[in-house]
C-alpha cells in the first residue's frame, strides 16, 4: 500500500499549524522535518512541546542534523512516533540504540546525492528507510531522477522494507518513484505550495488509481 506523508519545513509555528489543519483529514502521517544549521544550512521550529496538541495525528521527524541521537529522548516525550536520521549525521548507531528504547519507528535517510553504500549497513535492523529524491535542506529543488536506481537496489535486497522518499514529488515524478518500489511519498512544495486550495484532491493525484485512502 502507498502512503502519502505531507512533509513541513517551517521556522514559524503558526505555519505549521496551517499546513497539519489543512492535510489532517487526508492522511495518518505528517513528517517535520528537523534542521539547526549543523549538517545542512537551514533552521526550523525547535519547540518540541509545542507539538504535543497534535493529537489527531501521527508525526514523523526527518533529522536532517549532524547528532540526531540528542534530539530522540525529547522527541518521543513530545508525541513524535517515528524518527528518521540523515545518514551524514555523526552518531547513527546511538541514533538507533537511543531510539529503540523508545516505542517508535526508527529509520535512516540518504541525501540525494550520497552513494547508497552510506546507508546499506543500517538497512537490515531499521523500520524504513528514506531516498531523498533531491539535495536536502530546501524544499521546491529539482527532482534527481538518478534516485530511482537506488531505490530499485533497496527494494530488490530489502523486499519487505517500507521505502520512503521525499523531494520534488508530484503527480509525475510520484509514478516513477512509486513503480521503483517507493512505498511512502512524502511531499512538501507539491500540496502546501502548489495546491494549498485543493489539497484533498493533489493528495489523490499523488497515490494514483492503486492506492486506496
Amino acid at each position: 500500500m502507498i502512503e502519502i506523508i505531507p512533509g513541513i519545513l517551517e521556522n514559524d509555528f503558526a505555519k505549521i499549524e496551517h499546513e497539519i489543519e489543512l492535510v489532517q483529514r487526508y492522511v495518518s502521517w505528517i513528517e517535520i522535518d528537523v534542521l539547526d544549521n549543523t549538517l545542512y544550512p537551514n533552521q526550523t521550529y525547535d519547540k518540541w512541546a509545542d507539538f504535543r496538541k497534535f493529537t489527531e495525528i501521527k508525526l514523523g521527524a526527518h533529522l536532517m542534523v549532524s547528532d540526531p541521537a540528542k534530539y530522540v529522548d525529547i522527541l518521543a516525550a513530545h508525541g513524535f512516533k517515528r524518527l528518521i536520521a540523515d545518514i551524514g549525521g555523526h552518531s547513527i548507531r546511538d541514533f538507533i540504540d537511543s531510539a529503540r528504547l523508545h516505542e517508535i519507528e526508527v529509520g535512516v535517510a540518504l541525501d540525494g546525492p550520497t552513494p547508497i553504500e552510506e546507508v546499506e549497513p543500517y538497512l537490515h535492523e531499521v523500520d524504513t528507510v528514506l531516498l531523498m529524491t533531491i539535495k536536502t535542506g530546501f524544499s521546491g529543488t529539482p527532482f534527481l531522477p538518478q534516485v530511482l536506481d537506488k531505490i530499485k537496489k533497496i527494494r530488490a535486497e530489502f523486499p519487505d522494507l517500507p521505502i520512503q522518499v521525499d523531494g520534488g514529488i508530484n503527480k509525475e515524478t510520484a509514478r516513477e518513484v512509486i513503480d521503483a518500489g517507493a512505498t511512502r511519498l512524502v511531499s512538501t512544495s507539491y500540496l502546501f505550495w502548489k495546491n494549498p486550495q485543493r489539497i484533498q484532491e493533489a493528495i489523490e493525484e499523488l497515490r494514483g488509481e492503486e492506492v486506496k485512502f
